[in-house]
């Protein structure tokens, strides 16, 4: 199973789906090969496409090939010739032409090659039921063709957080990659107008991407005079990681865009409520706790009067911080676990290799 996998060195939420699957997919009966092709994905050079051209020219006829959408859909060229031979199946983590900040011929031209990519291949499997049938709708795929396989979590130990009923200020909590996409400016823009009230935020994620828009936000945090209460901490994985959800008292997403959102299931899955944008397929992270309840607060997208209303009341009534507790510790206990996935993408694949031949 040729796959394109992210640069392991920059944590993203598709890079660890990826990573997970290449480990789990053997325990539900498949064998994985793994190759990795370096290069600027999803608009790489001569010699990335050659690489990526060379590992499916060598896979025999018949064989099942999964590649991550941020490798196989910018290249057409590349896909298309093998679609008849290779069972090809394609995994979309976000849509090309959904990354923010792009040139709008840019955006263009990449929605106009993953469609003709994904039109090509046998299957495409998306990440939420919002994400498949969004890449249905706006592609004009056979829905039969697309198949959705939501990434699963796996349940940690309750986040202590602040303890109920000390001095402490809330502890705020953003995990996602400093780019356009995930909205950070917004986010300070809303942390400003609630300055007032105590509070404190850490941002997680990989500052290397889009180093303009991280000058944009440390200027803005610093216009606030938020720097002794707003942290950069760059990417964390593993221990790191962790501890920062074990601290956090409520996970904030202002995202513009998201296929799935599993840093909200993350924080889900240690009790963590969520106030974030209902973006893509956020709200199917989020979820109801059993009875019901919803583990957070969603807000529209792009408005920042609805952001900062939420996290006002948030911070500023202890009702509102218990209930969405008690909510997000319901929730934590129905989550999903990656099994569930690596069952999903295993029936998909099983389905894609005893299907005929297709004729494009």
């Amino acid at each position: 199973m040729p796959g394109g996998v992210d640069d392991p060195a920059a944590p993203s939420g598709g890079n660890i789906y990826d990573r997970r699957m290449c480990r789990d997919l053997p325990q539900v009966g498949w064998q994985v090969h793994e190759h990795l092709v370096a290069g600027e994905w999803p608009q790489p050079g001569a010699t990335a496409r050659a690489e990526l051209a060379r590992i499916l020219r060598e896979s025999a006829d018949g064989t099942v090939v999964l590649l991550d959408g941020l490798v196989a859909c910018g290249v057409p060229d590349v896909i298309v010739p093998e679609a008849e031979r290779l069972r090809l199946a394609v995994l979309v983590h976000l849509p090309l032409g959904d990354e923010t900040g792009l040139a709008p011929d840019t955006a263009a031209a990449l929605d106009a090659a993953e469609r003709r990519a994904l039109r090509a291949v046998a299957a495409v499997v998306a990440t939420s039921d919002w994400a498949a049938d969004r890449l249905v709708e706006h592609h004009g795929l056979e829905a039969g063709r697309v198949h959705v396989a939501a990434p699963g979590a796996d349940i940690a130990p309750l986040a202590a957080g602040t303890a109920s009923g000390t001095d402490s200020a809330p502890r705020l909590l953003c995990v996602a990659s400093v780019t356009p996409r995930k909205g950070q400016l917004e986010l300070v823009e809303s942390l400003g107008a609630v300055a007032g009230l105590p509070w404190s935020c850490t941002f997680v994620g990989g500052l290397a991407h889009d180093p303009g828009y991280v000058a944009r936000l440390r200027k803005l945090i610093g216009r606030y005079g938020l720097d002794e209460r707003v942290h950069l901490v760059g990417p964390r994985t593993g221990a790191g990681l962790n501890a920062s959800y074990a601290a956090a008292d409520l996970l904030v997403l202002a995202s513009r865009a998201e296929t799935y959102g599993m840093a909200v299931t993350e924080a889900l899955a240690r009790g963590v409520p969520v106030l974030a944008t209902a973006v893509g397929g956020v709200p199917e992270a989020v979820g109801h706790a059993p009875g019901g309840g919803v583990p957070g607060v969603l807000v529209p997208p792009a408005d920042p009067a609805a952001l900062t209303a939420a996290l006002r009341h948030w911070l500023s009534e202890p009702g509102e911080r218990h209930r969405s507790k008690v909510a997000a510790r319901g929730r934590r206990t129905a989550l999903a676990g990656w099994e569930t996935t690596s069952r999903s993408l295993a029936k998909a694949l099983e389905q894609l290799r005893l299907e005929p031949r297709r004729n494009i």
